[in-house]
């Protein structure tokens, strides 16, 4: 894709999404409910992606592979075996802000 605002169109439509491990790409794409192929990137500072990748495919959330194992990945995929990824709860943090800065 070239830039868009967003890709929530894109991802609505989706039967598969296949990203980089960027937090907000793979946090979006798992509240839109759409199985997800974790690319990571392991020649980045860090590998900081591939933390991220790690514990979601632990979760049972995602499947992650790198460049070189993505077409291996798609033809053992089992897109059944993937959990949904749990709904945030916002105001639980919203709550522990307010407790700890005395707002409560």
């Amino acid at each position: 894709f070239r830039f868009k605002d967003s890709l929530a169109e894109d991802l609505q439509s989706a039967d598969l999404v296949i990203s980089h491990a960027g937090a907000g790409s793979c946090l979006e794409t798992l509240e839109k409910g759409k199985p997800l192929i974790v690319v990571i990137n392991d020649r980045l500072m860090n590998n900081h992606q591939l933390e991220l990748a790690k514990q979601l495919h632990r979760d049972g959330c995602v499947l992650y592979c790198n460049c070189s194992t993505l077409v291996e990945t798609l033809q053992s995929m089992d897109l059944s075996a993937l959990k949904p990824f749990p709904p945030g709860q916002p105001e639980k943090f919203a709550s522990f802000l307010d407790k700890v800065f005395g707002l409560q």
